[in-house]
């Protein structure tokens, strides 16, 4: 039982997604947890209001169970299939966190000073998550899609617009550390 808890290698976790897409794709399906997003959109009646949000959800049923999948399965990993062992990070990276005023840097896996439920409250914490949240919604519906469905989905396909999707979340997660999180904190 001991071993469940240590972090599942590459060479389980990828086989298993891969074997998620081969079913998927045999049952011609493009996973991505962006569309999920829009049919809760439609569940709860965006449709009178944009063209985008009218289409049958019904046939998105499938995507909701996946994504339901996802959260029961993190759950589970979270609170069962963990131990409390702190994150291995770089030194460096240890270093310019803690520069940027994170303390106990890896012993959580998200940091508190930004996600605990005292810092989401005050005025800088809930700006963070607001502007960050209309910049994920933004850029999956600019994309043509999220992270997921194009780093997964799309390049297992070889579809050319996920490549460059995928190109520019890289780009912009490097400019976001280098340049932008230095001005945030």
């Amino acid at each position: 039982m001991e071993h469940l808890l240590d972090p599942w290698p590459w060479y389980v976790s990828g086989p298993l997604i891969a074997t998620v897409l081969l079913v998927l794709v045999f049952f011609g399906k493009s996973f991505g947890v962006s569309s999920n997003l829009r049919t809760f959109c439609t569940l709860a009646g965006a449709g009178r209001h944009a063209a985008f949000f009218r289409f049958n959800w019904h046939t998105q049923k499938w995507n909701l169970a996946v994504l339901l999948g996802a959260v029961l399965g993190g759950f589970i990993a979270s609170h069962f299939l963990s131990n409390e062992v702190a994150i291995a990070l770089n030194p460096e990276t240890v270093t310019d966190l803690e520069a940027f005023g994170f303390s106990g840097v890896g012993a959580h896996l998200l940091p508190p000073e930004l996600y605990a439920w005292e810092n989401v409250f005050t005025w800088k914490g809930f700006s963070i998550l607001a502007v960050g949240g209309f910049l994920v919604g933004f850029g999956t519906r600019y994309a043509g899609g999220c992270t997921s469905g194009h780093a997964i989905t799309g390049l297992s396909n070889l579809q050319l617009p996920s490549l460059i999707a995928v190109i520019g979340f890289f780009i912009g997660g490097l400019l976001m550390t280098h340049f932008i999180l230095p001005l945030i904190f």
